[in-house]
């Protein structure tokens, strides 16, 4: 009897069982809070910590381009900016307009571990076309994620570098199409078009390939499995204007990636009536234009300097016995001033210009109707007989009439936001001035490229 109830009993509790494990359970959420990722994942949630993505919706010109957007518009800016700036805020509906995101808590701040690792797809390519599935699984890039209670783990090529899959998932945000129609910001459109856009065993490169640079470790702290990992710190040419964490290391990162995009050449001939100079730029490394992003925003250019020396005439006791004249000079500005505020008719200027209907050239995406584009492309072929084969030498010439330099000088400069922009926000309101001053200008070339009499060449690379 004692044996026929346990067996029953034993029956009773299997059925039960294989009931419970055969009915739909509710997912258990991933968690929305960063923080709660940093346990198991310590190295990617730090190189997050600092990235552009967790400070979007902290960056005050961000805020205040999308506060003063909101007024010109009459609201009609809707969730255009958070969208992409604070997706989480805009998917659960906390935040409709983005003018609230200082109210809400770290959850909803810029682009989260959640929100990236819930993605299963792709309905558009711009303006966050994203899919998201909440099922408790996080997507990942290893096809044999090792077991853990914290959450369901699937492959997803979306997440794998090594796919050109990968790069929809960051291109559905930095690809931007304005209310007006305008196609204002074309990174994923323009590494599409380029010869970075195949398969990764056939030269290609993917946007997480480039600006996710990996390593070899461990995925979490109860890893066993040696893995190669992707960096999360999604270097750019943006840096945080305010504290923020992993500032100096964001920086050098900056710095080392502008420094090897652009191959430059300076050349110094004379001409009958004096010298003509010309300086060559390449995008070599950039996956795509160069700038890109918000183009219609950055400021690069070139600066030039010919000069020759002379000797002092006792006159200045305080001088050397030589002195450097300039003798010719474009591009040349302090870093405190807008490079767009000078008269400089020969200045070559890489940039977005945006103008509205009228053909006047404005300041804010909302008022653009049309774009005018002087970028570097990237190579599409290196094949010049190719029917798709651009020309990514692109050269400007100055002409110094009646001047013959003993040395000129040239560097590629850059602002993420141009100060006109920056001061443009603080004249309207929405700005505080005491972000101006944290606007860095960047060093594109390394070092400053020089060519001097004597040389036997006339091209200094």
């Amino acid at each position: 009897m004692r044996g026929s109830l346990a067996t029953a009993a034993t029956l009773s509790i299997s059925l039960c069982l294989w009931w419970w494990g055969c009915q739909p359970q509710s997912p258990t959420p991933i968690s929305r809070n960063p923080i709660d990722c940093a346990g198991c994942h310590p190295d990617q949630y730090r190189e997050w910590s600092g990235s552009m993505h967790a400070y979007a919706s902290e960056d005050p010109v961000f805020v205040a381009m999308n506060q003063r957007g909101q007024e010109e518009t009459d609201g009609e800016l809707d969730n255009f900016c958070i969208q992409c700036h604070a997706p989480l805020a805009n998917l659960e509906g906390v935040s409709t307009d983005g003018t609230n995101l200082d109210e809400l808590s770290e959850e909803y701040q810029g682009v989260t571990c959640a929100f990236c690792h819930m993605v299963d797809g792709v309905e558009e390519l711009h303006n966050n076309g994203l899919t998201i599935a909440d099922d408790g699984d996080v997507r990942g890039p290893f096809n044999d994620p090792q077991p853990t209670t914290a959450h369901g783990s699937v492959y997803s090529a979306l997440h794998d570098r090594a796919q050109l899959k990968s790069s929809d998932l960051c291109g559905s945000c930095h690809d931007v199409v304005t209310q007006n129609g305008l196609f204002l910001e074309r990174t994923y459109d323009e590494w599409s078009h380029s010869l970075y856009n195949r398969e990764t065993d056939k030269g290609g490169l993917t946007c997480s390939g480039c600006h996710m640079d990996g390593r070899d470790g461990l995925a979490a702290t109860s890893s066993t499995q040696t893995r190669r990992l992707h960096n999360h710190a999604f270097p750019g040419v943006d840096v945080a204007l305010v504290s923020f964490p992993q500032q100096d290391t964001q920086r050098q990162m900056v710095d080392e990636f502008l420094q090897t995009a652009i191959w430059a050449e300076l050349c110094v001939e004379p001409t009958s009536n004096g010298t003509r100079v010309t300086v060559t730029l390449e995008n070599v490394t950039a996956g795509h234009a160069w700038p890109s992003g918000a183009a219609q925003d950055r400021r690069a250019w070139v600066e030039l300097v010919a000069t020759r020396s002379h000797t002092n005439d006792g006159l200045e006791q305080t001088q050397p016995d030589h002195v450097q004249e300039t003798l010719f000079q474009s591009g040349v500005v302090a870093d405190d001033v807008s490079i767009s505020s000078i008269e400089d008719p020969n200045l070559w200027s890489l940039r977005d210009f945006l103008f509205d209907d009228n053909d006047e050239a404005v300041h804010m995406f909302w008022e653009g109707t049309s774009v005018q584009s002087e970028l570097l492309p990237a190579p599409t072929t290196p094949n010049t007989q190719a029917p798709d084969y651009v020309q990514t030498h692109l050269s400007h010439e100055y002409e110094l009439e009646g001047i013959h330099p003993e040395s000129v000088t040239m560097r590629v400069r850059m602002r993420p936001i141009g100060l006109d922009i920056i001061d443009d926000l603080i004249e309207s309101g929405h700005l505080d001035p005491i972000h101006r001053s944290a606007i860095p200008t960047l060093e594109v070339t390394a070092e400053p490229i020089t060519w001097s009499v004597g040389m036997n060449t006339t091209c200094v690379p």
